[in-house]
């Protein structure tokens, strides 16, 4: 019988990154021979516990935590646990608690994306990240792997993987174009700004409105409002000079295909995964500078600033010039030399061989 790999968090969504990335993870250990399993506070899961999932942070009272019981059943079986940011960011405490306890002394490999001091009202929560001698961890950018070592957590660096588009002619990419452009209502004629993120306020929307606003384009907002943000989206689409679409699309080759430039003036990431597809799939992307952007900055892509309007504009102008396609054709290279789920696979195959842990 094949070896269980739990994987827990408090939910797994179809959008957010950490969503999105664990599921590469999961692929990963697939591959190596783990039967996978996920465990979350939402239904959906393979198996759910009441209590794990996102709640309030800004309650007046603290939840109920989950049933140190019913969690301890829900990974009984498995060899390995992987924890995708519910023992780092406390989008939970009582569920993290519960979590640490009941993972004390057990194999357990820790997936950082956010910890406390990277958010301004997590900032004075100093229990989180937890550790135990039992775990290895792994963050997903060099910055996080250094802040956790300043506070005793030894963390590899692993950074997001993405799988690699097949090459698409001409043909088969405007004939997705222009399906996805109908499907969602987006104007066949018009350039279009596309922004593939939930509307929360550190996505920055006001910026990437703007710069449709700017370019005369349509803006297209793929995510749903979270986090209380759903009255701020609707004064921005109200008081918005360019058309607004508000409508999500499954696949990444349908996204890239219809939008003619994309948006990410973010003001935090963990690490911020639609420049690289961008890359993959050959389209120019406004990156705003967080520190994480700047990270992956050094790697050699070239990201338009939130302030060159201009700079973009002429691209667009010409996407078929040399200097376009030159731009395209080196941020192409870097993603597929450096951000490919082959890589994660490799680093996660010696993580878990010096760990002990591979089957």
């Amino acid at each position: 019988m094949a070896p269980r790999a739990a994987f827990l968090s408090f939910r797994f969504g179809p959008t957010d990154g950490v969503s999105v990335v664990a599921r590469t993870w999961m692929a990963a250990l697939e591959h190596f021979g783990f039967d996978v399993v996920t465990v979350t506070g939402e239904e959906g899961s393979d198996r759910t516990v009441p209590g794990l999932g996102i709640v309030d942070p800004d309650a007046a009272t603290e939840s109920d935590p989950p049933d140190r019981a019913q969690l301890d059943k829900a990974l009984s079986d498995a060899e390995l646990v992987v924890v995708e940011n519910l023992l780092t960011i406390p989008l939970n405490l009582p569920a993290s608690r519960v979590t640490a306890q009941v993972l004390a002394g057990r194999p357990a490999l820790v997936h950082h994306h956010d910890p406390p001091w990277h958010r301004e009202r997590f900032a004075h929560i100093t229990e989180l990240p937890a550790t135990d001698p039992a775990w290895r961890h792994a963050a997903v950018n060099g910055l996080l792997s250094r802040e956790l070592a300043e506070r005793g957590i030894e963390a590899v660096t692993i950074y997001n993987g993405f799988e690699i588009p097949d090459p698409v002619d001409r043909l088969a990419q405007r004939e997705e174009r222009e399906l996805v452009r109908r499907a969602v209502g987006l104007p066949a004629d018009s350039t279009v700004v596309a922004h593939p993120v939930r509307a929360i306020d550190r996505k920055n929307l006001p910026d990437a409105i703007a710069l449709a606003e700017a370019l005369d384009a349509t803006y297209w907002l793929l995510g749903p409002a979270e986090e209380g943000y759903g009255p701020e989206l609707e004064r921005l689409i109200a008081k918005a000079t360019c058309p607004v679409v508000h409508r999500p699309w499954p696949d990444p080759f349908g996204i890239y295909a219809a939008a003619d430039h994309i948006a990410f003036p973010s003001t935090w990431e963990g690490f911020g995964n639609p420049p690289i597809e961008a890359a993959l799939y050959r389209r120019p992307v406004t990156v705003g500078h967080y520190p994480v952007a700047d990270e992956l900055r050094a790697f050699g892509f070239s990201w338009f600033d939130p302030g060159d309007v201009d700079g973009v504009r002429r691209f667009l102008a010409d996407p078929d010039s040399e200097a376009a396609r030159s731009t395209l054709d080196r941020n192409e290279h870097i993603a597929r030399t450096h951000f490919t789920v082959d890589r994660v696979r490799d680093q996660l195959a010696d993580l878990l061989t010096d760990a002990g842990w591979m089957p």
